[in-house]
C-alpha cells in the first residue's frame, strides 16, 4: 500500500481522539484523530476526500512517531494542488470569548471610558495623556506598553473597579515617531511616557514604576530620545499588593538619569508636578512648561507634613518663579504649544533638514549701532542670522547675560551662544556662567556645533558678585568647554575683552575652529578705558587736572582703541579674520559643513 494511503503519526503521543469510523467519507480537510503531546492537542485532518478503510488506534493508546493510525480504502481526490487549496478567510461576525475579552478591556483605558474626568480635564483647559501623545506622535505611530496595567491594589479594591478606574496604572508608555516625514522612520522613533493626572493624581505606583523602567531599558539599548510628560503627584501609598515598606529601591530614578547624555531627554509639565515626577522632570535635558504649571520637590502634603506650613499647591514652584530661577528651559502658553515646542525641540537633535529660508544678510551690516557704546537687541541679530523660523531660546528668564538657543544654519542645527549688551552691557555673572556651561554641556553631548556671538566686557567683577561664588561658577566655562568634541566657531561683533571673551570662545581664541570678528570688533586684556586709567596712571596724575588731563586720558583712549581693533588683531594673528557681517551666515555654514563631530563621550549632562 502506497504511503498517501495512510495517516502516519508526525509523533510520539496519546491518542485522544478518533473523529472517524471505518467506511466513512471524509471530505479533504476533516479531522480524523487528535494527539496530545506535551499538553498540546494536534489535529490530524484528511489530505484529501477518502473513505476510511481501517481504524488502527483507539483512544488513550500511545504512538510512536511513523506509527499507521489509520488506512484509507479509496482515494477520491488524491494530492490536490496548492492552486486547488483553499485558503482561511477572516470570520465576519461575533468575537470569540477571549478576544471579546481583550476588546473589552482595551476599551476601558481610552478616554471615551471616562468622559466625566476627561471633561473635567478639558474644563481645566487640559489636554488628556493619551491626547497630548495623539498630539505629539505621528499618526498611527504610537505603539503602547503596558496598556492593561492596574494599581497594585487588588487586596483592597476589585479587579473591575481597578480597571475602570486606574487604566494604565496612571501612566501611558510606548514608541512612536516624532518628525518621520522630515527624519525618516529610524530617526524619527521616540520612547514616549506621560503620567495621567485623571488616575490618582497621575502620582507613581508599583506597576506604573514597573513599565517606565521598562520603557527606559529599551531606550538605552536602542538610544530613543525620550520624551516625559511628567504632570503628577510623586509616590503613591496606597498601593498595597506587594510587600514594600518605603519603596525606596525603585530603579526608575537612576533609570532615567543614566539616559542623560546618552539620548535626548524633553521633560513637558502642564498643571502640578511634585515629589518624585519632579524629580525625573529635573534630570530631564529640556524642561518644557505651561504658564499654570506648579513644579516643587514636595507638595502641600509634604510640606505640612515637615511642619513647614500649610500651601496651596499653586503656591509651591509657580511658573514664574520656576522660570527666573533657571529650572524651566521654554515656558509656553498651554499643552497645546508645549508639545510644537517638544517636536521643534527634538528635531533639532534628529539632524538637519533640507529646506529652509533666512533674512536678508545685508541687514546684518545695520545691526550694531555705529555708537560704539549704544546698546542693541542681541535676540535680533540671533533672528537675523539663523534659519527663519527655527530659533529657540532656552532659559530666558534666566542668566541673562548669555543669551543661549538652537537654531538652524542652511537646515544644519547647532547651538547658539551670544552676549547680552542690554544686560550688564554683556559682562557674564554667575547665572549666566552657569548657563553657558550647561548648555555647553547639552550640545557637546547630542552632538550640535557651537556658535558663539561675542560682545562682552569680561567676567561680572566686584565684592558683590563676589558673595556668590563667582569664581566657581564662572569657571565651569573653562571646564565645560575644555571638553568638548564638537566644533566651536566664534564671532566678534564689538567687545572682545579679558577672561569673559575667552570663556565665549571656548576658553581662548585659538580654542575654536576659528575666531573672527566683524569689523565692529575691539579687543583688549581689559575694558579699555580701566587699562588706561591702571596703565597711564603716572602719566594722568602728572597731567594738570582739568581740560589737559582729560585731553590726555581720550588721547591714550583713542590709541588703545586703534591698537585693540578687529583688523589690527588679524593682522597679529590673534584671531583669524575680520569679515562683512553680510557673509557671516556663509562663513559659518561653510566651516559647519566641513567640521567634524568626534564620538559620543561618556557623562551626564549637569542637572544646573
Amino acid at each position: 500500500m502506497r504511503d498517501d494511503d495512510k495517516l502516519k503519526a508526525p509523533m510520539a503521543a496519546t491518542v485522544v481522539h478518533v473523529a472517524a469510523a471505518p467506511g466513512q467519507s471524509v471530505r479533504a480537510g476533516e479531522p480524523l484523530v487528535v494527539l496530545e503531546a506535551m499538553k498540546m492537542e494536534h489535529e490530524l485532518h484528511a489530505p484529501h476526500d477518502l473513505q476510511v478503510g481501517s481504524v488502527l488506534v483507539q483512544a488513550g493508546e500511545m504512538v510512536s512517531e511513523g506509527d499507521v493510525l489509520m488506512q484509507f480504502a479509496t482515494i477520491a481526490n488524491a494530492m490536490p494542488s496548492p492552486a486547488a487549496i483553499d485558503m482561511p478567510t477572516a470570520r465576519v461576525g461575533a468575537l470569540r470569548a477571549d478576544l471579546q475579552a481583550l476588546h473589552e478591556r482595551l476599551a476601558l483605558t481610552l478616554d471615551a471610558a471616562r468622559p466625566d474626568a476627561v471633561a473635567k480635564r478639558h474644563a481645566a483647559g487640559q489636554r488628556t495623556a493619551r491626547e497630548n501623545i495623539a498630539g505629539l506622535c505621528d499618526a498611527g505611530s504610537f505603539v503602547e506598553y503596558g496598556a492593561l496595567a492596574i494599581a497594585a491594589q487588588r487586596s483592597r479594591r476589585s479587579l473591575d473597579d481597578l480597571a475602570r478606574a486606574t487604566p494604565a496604572d496612571g501612566i501611558v508608555t510606548g514608541i512612536g515617531s516624532v518628525n518621520r516625514e522630515l527624519f525618516g522612520a529610524e530617526a524619527s522613533r521616540c520612547v514616549v511616557m506621560a503620567y495621567d493626572a485623571t488616575v490618582l493624581a497621575g502620582t507613581q505606583g508599583i506597576r506604573n514604576h514597573q513599565k517606565t523602567d521598562r520603557l527606559l531599558g529599551i531606550a538605552l539599548q536602542q538610544k530613543l530620545p525620550v520624551v516625559l510628560f511628567a504632570e503628577g503627584g510623586g509616590g503613591r501609598p496606597g498601593d498595597t499588593d506587594m510587600p514594600i515598606v518605603a519603596g525606596l529601591h525603585v530603579a526608575t530614578f537612576a533609570s532615567y538619569a543614566r539616559l542623560s547624555g546618552q539620548v535626548p531627554l524633553i521633560g513637558i509639565v502642564s498643571g502640578r508636578c511634585f515629589a518624585g515626577n519632579a524629580a525625573l522632570l529635573g534630570c530631564s535635558d529640556l524642561i518644557i512648561a505651561t504658564r499654570h504649571s506648579n513644579i516643587g520637590m514636595g507638595g502641600p502634603a509634604m510640606v505640612e507634613g515637615g511642619g513647614l506650613g500649610v500651601f496651596k499647591p499653586e503656591q509651591i514652584g509657580p511658573s514664574e518663579v520656576q522660570q527666573r530661577n533657571g529650572v524651566i528651559d521654554l515656558l509656553v502658553d498651554d499643552e497645546v504649544q508645549a508639545v510644537a515646542a517638544a517636536k521643534q525641540l527634538l528635531g533639532c537633535f534628529q539632524g538637519p533638514v533640507r529646506e529652509w529660508s533666512a533674512a536678508d544678510p545685508l541687514l546684518l551690516r545695520d545691526a550694531l549701532p555705529e555708537n560704539r557704546v549704544r546698546s542693541y537687541d542681541m535676540r535680533q541679530v540671533m533672528q537675523t542670522l539663523v534659519d527663519s523660523g527655527t530659533l529657540i531660546e532656552l532659559r530666558a528668564g534666566f542668566g541673562a547675560g548669555i543669551l543661549t538657543a538652537l537654531a538652524r544654519i542652511e537646515g544644519r542645527p547647532i547651538g547658539l551662544l551670544a552676549s547680552n549688551p542690554a544686560q550688564l552691557g554683556g559682562a557674564i555673572d554667575a547665572d549666566a556662567a552657569d548657563k553657558a556651561a550647561r548648555f555647553m554641556q547639552l550640545c557637546n553631548a547630542h552632538g550640535l556645533p557651537l556658535v558663539s556671538l561675542i560682545d562682552t566686557p569680561g567676567f561680572m567683577v566686584g565684592p558683590e558678585i563676589e558673595t556668590q561664588a563667582q569664581v566657581r561658577h564662572v569657571s565651569r566655562m573653562f571646564l565645560a568647554a575644555a571638553h568638548l568634541r564638537v566644533p566651536f566657531f566664534a564671532v566678534v561683533l564689538r567687545k572682545g575683552y579679558g577672561l569673559g571673551a575667552m570663556a565665549m570662545a571656548g576658553g581662548g581664541f585659538h580654542a575654536t575652529v576659528a575666531t573672527v570678528a566683524w569689523p565692529s570688533g575691539e579687543f583688549g586684556a581689559m575694558g579699555l578705558e580701566g587699562a588706561v586709567r591702571l596703565g597711564y596712571r603716572k602719566e594722568l596724575d602728572a597731567a594738570p587736572e582739568g581740560p589737559a588731563r582729560e585731553a590726555l586720558y581720550r588721547e591714550l583712549v583713542e590709541r588703545q582703541y586703534a591698537n585693540g581693533s578687529a583688523i589690527n588683531m588679524a593682522a597679529t594673528l590673534e584671531i583669524d579674520a575680520v569679515i562683512d557681517p553680510a557673509d557671516t551666515r556663509r562663513w559659518l555654514s561653510q566651516g559647519l559643513a566641513s567640521a567634524r563631530i568626534g564620538p559620543r563621550l561618556p557623562g551626564a549632562i549637569d542637572a544646573w
